[in-house]
């Protein structure tokens, strides 16, 4: 990943980008900088409807530039996993709207009226060959395998 720090974020939108009212203390939501993270939590054991989630922080930091963090739900006690948060703002969360499940776009709309800055040459996940290969593995993960 493209200079890719791993840390925490933690500001709330919902799928419309529009910011919502859940705010949670999220471990390392900021950089010592003051820099917000966004923030992955997922189930534990690892591989319970989350691997999607993580193919979504791959497309973001392929897109983005911002640090971010993923954590197992062991390291973040009390908050819903599956989640992603921008500092300490709830995007999606287990038994919400979403259920947990991101989508790059949703992810992407927050990041964009937060500001974020892209990257300066977009990664290889979202060339063409590589696009193809990548898509189908998403779509293994979301059929389970089958």
């Amino acid at each position: 990943m493209k200079g890719v720090t791993l840390t925490l974020p933690g500001d709330v939108f919902s799928k419309s980008a529009v910011t919502t009212d859940v705010s949670m203390a999220v471990p390392g939501a900021q950089t010592t900088a003051g820099q917000r993270v966004l923030t992955f939590i997922a189930k534990d054991p690892s591989g319970q409807r989350c691997n999607g989630n993580l193919q979504v922080a791959a497309e973001v930091a392929d897109t983005f530039r911002l640090p971010i963090q993923l954590l197992p739900s062991s390291q973040a006690k009390g908050l819903p996993a599956p989640a992603v948060f921008y500092g300490n703002q709830l995007i999606v969360a287990d038994g919400r709207e979403d259920n947990g499940a991101a989508s790059y776009q949703i992810v992407a709309d927050v990041l964009d009226l937060g500001g974020v800055a892209g990257q300066d040459k977009s990664g290889l996940l979202f060339q063409d060959t590589v696009r193809r290969d990548f898509d189908a593995l998403k779509a293994t993960i979301k059929s389970g395998g089958k």
